[in-house]
């Protein structure tokens, strides 16, 4: 009786085994093999996400753009309204222009308003590399209240 449960178990092994160097005989839709289809798939899917991680970097790049730009408005108007106040000697709107420079920005706009004169309004531009083209940054500041 163990024999033939030893052969039973020896033709269940062999039956489901291919020879090495010979494709895995899985019946598919067309009765065909699937020889790397893995390898293809894995492929694919390496490729969808080497495209989804270019796509993030991109927009994080665009947020690192845009706030730079308002961080370099924020600074600028405050040494604006500073210079505006006479805190600081200069010009409002030359004191922010240094200070937008020194952030690798343009000071795009510059407006000395108030009954004092002492607030100021900035608007800054920074050029993002890729297809982003230019972020900006608006700020206004002035004495406290």
């Amino acid at each position: 009786m163990s024999g033939s449960r030893d052969a039973a178990v020896i033709g269940a092994g062999s039956a489901g085994t291919a020879a090495v160097g010979e494709p895995s005989a899985r019946a598919g839709a067309g009765g065909g093999t699937e020889w790397g289809a893995g390898t293809v798939l894995m492929a694919g899917l390496a490729a969808v996400l080497l495209i989804f991680l270019a796509a993030v970097l991109l927009i994080v790049q665009a947020a690192v753009g845009a706030s730079r730009a308002a961080t370099a408005a924020d600074l600028a108007a405050l040494a604006g309204a500073d210079a505006a106040r006479e805190l600081i000697p200069g010009q409002p709107c030359s004191v922010a222009a240094d200070v937008a420079i020194r952030h690798h920005c343009v000071l795009v706009g510059c407006l000395i308003e108030g009954k004092d004169q002492d607030i100021v309004e900035i608007k800054t531009s920074i050029d993002l590399p890729g297809p982003w083209g230019n972020a900006e940054g608006h700020s206004r500041a002035g004495p406290p209240p």
